[in-house]
């Protein structure tokens, strides 16, 4: 065994033996009976995050891989900067920021949290749908065009299935931000897990606090894992970085 893996194992290990003592110290200090108590409110709670990142994730799906598609185009890549430029800029902007500012024109509730989110979904999603179109050898698409292929066949046979990864990739990532940064829906009455973890914060109540924060980190964890599956059963093996076959 060479000394790089010893290391990782050991970092690994380190890690789950960290997370098991927090757990341990949560349990003893009964900061999850929340959870058992009040579990009509966690699960309404639950609901409503997963709402939150549904809804503001499809949105961002619909808008950002199309997107990401058009600019790729020939007749629209002069647009490629300016439609990247100002997606990045949307990025930059404080999560804070956007959802005070869509309060005085959505007013407070769901629907403003919903716009914030979706806003911080477009980057991941359309940067990663770019880069993957982009990615693609130019020799691949000469080759399909010498075989008669037609612009959306090359696009749906060639294009897609070898930028599926690097798609999915952003999908995964904007989609697991989201999770996280949901509970600030909390801020504009849009409900979510935020409730509880706010709550905590406000009142110095750790059980509250952890009861809040760890369903929504292992709410992310899980959704990963589900999107890594997903991964492994759409992309082709060929278009698979070495590590993953």
């Amino acid at each position: 065994m060479n000394k790089k893996k010893v290391i990782s194992l050991v970092v690994r290990y380190s890690v789950y033996g960290l997370v098991a003592l927090f757990f341990f110290w949560a349990i003893r200090n009964h900061y999850f009976d929340y959870i058992f108590t009040e579990s009509t409110t966690f699960w309404h709670l639950v609901k409503q995050h997963l709402q939150l990142v549904l809804v503001s994730s499809v949105l961002a799906l619909l808008i950002a891989i199309p997107g990401g598609i058009l600019v790729t185009r020939k007749p629209f890549r002069r647009a490629e900067w300016v439609v990247s430029n100002t997606v990045n800029l949307g990025q930059t902007i404080p999560s804070l920021a956007v959802l005070a500012l869509m309060i005085s024109i959505l007013g407070i509730g769901f629907q403003t949290a919903v716009f914030a989110l979706f806003i911080y979904s477009l980057l991941p999603m359309y940067r990663n749908t770019v880069a993957g179109i982009d990615s693609i050898d130019e020799n691949l698409i000469d080759a399909a065009r010498g075989m008669g292929m037609k612009p959306i066949q090359i696009l749906l046979r060639i294009e897609l299935p070898n930028a599926a990864y690097s798609i999915l990739a952003g999908v995964r990532t904007a989609i697991v931000l989201n999770i996280g940064t949901a509970a600030l829906a909390y801020v504009v009455g849009g409900g979510g897990l935020g409730v509880w973890i706010f709550t905590g914060i406000q009142l110095f109540d750790n059980g509250y606090l952890i009861s809040g924060a760890i369903p929504v980190t292992l709410l992310a964890i899980f959704v990963d894992y589900l999107l890594r599956l997903l991964e492994r059963l759409i992309v082709p093996e060929g278009s698979k970085p070495p590590q993953e076959l």
